[in-house]
């Protein structure tokens, strides 16, 4: 079996929840041959690995978006654009429904040159008047100039090669599941959709919050990623979630309710079931395993904990992860120094199941998640929690099963929520103690790897099934 496993500005590049999670799949499936097809931003990233590549991975496809940049056109070059073709890029741009095969054929079959169609006078014709329909205050030069940064990297992803293989399986709805249904289109084979979390959603809060958006084009660049979803869900013969409710979401942005499931995320338990507690120190020692990145709301961490050290002189936070978006890390390292808060410690990455042992209790203050690998880890760890109510994440620390609480659920991005959650924690070793029983018993029944990988393989057998059957 060969899948061309599709990911976006993730793994092999960064660390990371879906990154760890994808290394580890990868590795628990010695019989299948992976192709990765690896979508990142900038291309001074290439070859740029962060993990020891396993054996089983037969080929590594690199596509970064900034190369559409560097395109370029014959002189003199035409393109011919039908009227059918000109109202499916009239769709794409307006946030309408998009009849995908449509742009498929054109940039696969016939090998349109898309820096020549945004060059076309069909085109420039187009974005006029849909500027004076839909826009009529805005600046054209401003929304020639947003546009055409918005389709180019689309467009250019659109003509690329997709390996060929039995199943294709991509980790998001965006860039990723246009290139899963893309291969789906071409080669007539199943294309499975994971998300980790809610793609579309996250996308949307983080433009809502992006400086480099003017306020105008907010809507446009939010419902080119809805379109993407919708591309997604569309062409997926399955669409996987880590828990159910995220099903619900998905069914609400237009997925078919049919091709719907949720598969847990899975730890190896053993690896951190036998962690020791803490040595007494004095000293209360908060733990957060996360990236550096704005979505995970590390400023709220430090502002919350700023408070915690008003109460609990003696506690000390380590942030322990790779960092994702380096302005952020400096601004909030600026911030650490405005707020003269002391022993807060950065620490990189490092080796989780040995750190642990520095750790009283684990905290995540993520504005979005999915099932975060972090948690499962401390808990199976027995470290109670502190999370931010996002994902599932209060269903791991309170069920519903027969176990009792494991942590402490806040509101995301309320600071003083948080700070009395990690002070309640830091003053109360015995309810640190009983909630990481707990949390324990539940990670070791309900979320262990091999059960996880067992439901991604029966997953892939369905669908080749299906295919088997649909082709006779």
């Amino acid at each position: 079996m060969r899948v061309c496993l599709i990911m976006e500005g993730c793994y092999p590049y960064v660390y990371g929840g879906v990154s760890s999670w994808t290394h580890q799949y990868i590795q628990a499936m010695p019989e299948v041959e992976f192709v990765l097809l690896c979508i990142g931003a900038k291309s001074a990233d290439r070859g740029k690995f962060k993990f020891q590549i396993p054996a089983n991975v037969v080929e590594i496809k690199e596509i970064f978006l900034d190369e559409a940049f560097g395109l370029t056109t014959r002189k003199n070059e035409k393109v011919k654009i039908s009227e059918i073709q000109m109202n499916e890029m009239k769709h794409l741009f307006a946030g309408e429904k998009v009849e995908w095969s449509v742009l498929f054929d054109m940039f696969q079959t016939e090998k349109m040159n898309p820096l020549a169609l945004l060059m076309s006078r069909e085109f420039l014709d187009l974005l006029i008047a849909t500027c004076k329909e839909n826009t009529p205050y805005i600046s054209f030069t401003e929304y020639f100039h947003t546009m055409r940064s918005m389709l180019l990297p689309e467009l250019y992803l659109l003509t690329r090669e997709i390996p060929e293989a039995d199943i294709y399986h991509s980790t998001a709805t965006g860039y990723g599941g246009l290139l899963g249904s893309l291969g789906k289109w071409k080669y007539q084979k199943p294309f499975i959709l994971t998300e980790h979390g809610i793609y579309t959603r996250e996308r949307e809060e983080e433009l809502l919050r992006a400086r480099w958006v003017l306020p105008h084009f907010r809507k446009n660049w939010i419902q080119l990623f809805y379109s993407f979803s919708e591309c997604a869900y569309g062409y997926a013969d399955r669409v996987t979630a880590l828990f159910r409710r995220a099903n619900d979401i998905q069914a609400e942005l237009g997925c078919d309710r049919e091709k719907l499931t949720y598969i847990e995320n899975g730890i190896h338990y053993e690896r951190f079931a036998n962690i020791p507690e803490k040595a007494e120190d004095g000293w209360v020692d908060i733990g957060a395993v996360v990236r550096i990145a704005k979505i995970k709301d590390i400023k709220t961490m430090i502002y919350s904990f700023a408070e915690v050290k008003s109460v609990v002189p003696k506690a000390r936070l380590h942030i322990m992860g790779d960092v994702d978006d380096k302005e952020y890390f400096e601004e909030c390292k600026q911030l650490v120094a405005q707020l003269n808060v002391q022993d807060i410690l950065f620490t990189g990455v490092v080796k989780v199941t040995e750190y642990m042992e520095k750790i009283d209790f684990v905290i995540l203050t993520s504005i979005s998640e999915g099932q975060p690998l972090s948690v499962l880890e401390a808990l199976a760890a027995g470290r109670a929690c502190v999370t931010t109510d996002v994902g599932c994440c209060r269903d791991l620390l309170e069920g519903p099963d027969e176990f009792g609480v494991a942590g402490i659920c806040v509101p995301p991005m309320h600071k003083d929520s948080l700070a009395n959650a990690m002070i309640t924690l830091c003053k109360n070793k015995e309810t640190r103690r009983e909630m990481g029983r707990e949390g324990k018993k539940r990670a070791e029944k309900y979320y262990l790897h091999e059960i996880s990988i067992g439901k991604y393989k029966k997953l892939y057998q369905e669908v080749l099934t299906w295919q088997a059957l649909g082709s006779n």
